[in-house]
């Protein structure tokens, strides 16, 4: 009886080298699958920050939307307290299209809302360097030092998060947890962006 061996042509090394192994032992077939997941988890992770930004922006430039949360404490509340309403269908519904994708949006919409209140009664050079700061999972202690650790601890915290929830999408979410491993990275990079925001105001105070 003969076997035959499949040649590894160029191509498959090409793409190989391009995705990479993502952990010792996983076969090619899962390892193919794993990236398709990544790439769809983030593709979505984007959209959420999209929206975020957009949201922001819009509640920072549009000073009604700003004056009337921050002028109505009990509509502000509501919006703080509606992702979390929010999560239980979101958990509920995950595998369920379209719900999924419209309960995601809300529960982005909602915590975009207090992000943008926070960030209009903040210096934009602050809200920037939170940005960066951010966008570079980078901590660097400024203003008092009670200031600097409460602060500083907060980002390595979320840091960590970030660390661990990146490790769960490679090894541990299934394929059909695409939306419930959006949202905790998407938690996760919020929180960090809100302590360093909350750190560097402090420091500016």
């Amino acid at each position: 009886m003969f076997e035959f061996t499949r040649v590894s042509t160029k191509e498959d090394r090409e793409g190989d080298i391009e995705e990479g192994v993502l952990y010792p032992g996983i076969s090619h077939g899962e390892n193919q699958l794993r990236w398709g997941f990544i790439r769809k988890v983030y593709g979505i992770l984007a959209a959420q920050m999209v929206l975020t930004t957009a949201v922001s922006f819009l509640t920072v430039l549009y000073a009604p939307i700003n004056e009337l949360l921050r002028g109505n404490s009990g509509l502000l509340l509501f919006f703080v307290f509606l992702p979390f309403i929010l999560l239980w269908p979101l958990h509920v519904y995950q595998q369920k299209h379209p719900l999924n994708f419209v309960f995601l949006g809300l529960f982005t919409a909602s915590l975009s809302l207090t992000v943008g209140v926070s960030c209009a009664n903040t210096d934009g050079k602050i809200v920037l360097e939170a940005l960066i700061l951010t966008s570079a999972v980078m901590f660097f202690p400024v203003g008092p030092t009670s200031n600097a650790i409460i602060g500083g601890l907060g980002a390595v915290l979320f840091s960590g998060y970030i660390i661990y929830d990146t490790e769960n999408l490679i090894k541990r979410f299934t394929y059909d947890e695409y939306i419930w491993a959006s949202v905790t990275l998407y938690l996760d990079i919020l929180n960090l962006f809100l302590a360093i925001l909350r750190m560097l105001r402090q420091g500016d105070n």
